[in-house]
C-alpha cells in the first residue's frame, strides 16, 4: 500500500507518538482522534492525527 494514506497519532498528553495507522484524506478531511492507551502513563488517552 501507498504510504500516502499513513497517518501518525500522537498521545495529546504525553507527546509520544505510540500509534501509526491509515486513512483516505479524500473522504476523511478532520483530523482524526482516538483513545488508545498510552504505554507511559499506563492508561487510555486521546491520540491525535498530526503532521508526517
Amino acid at each position: 500500500m501507498s504510504q500516502d494514506n499513513l497517518i501518525k497519532l500522537q498521545c495529546t498528553e504525553t507527546g509520544d507518538i505510540n500509534y501509526y495507522s491509515r486513512k483516505n484524506k479524500k473522504k476523511n478531511p478532520e483530523k482524526l482522534e482516538l483513545k488508545k492507551f498510552s504505554k507511559r502513563l499506563r492508561r487510555h488517552t486521546i491520540h491525535r492525527e498530526m503532521k508526517k
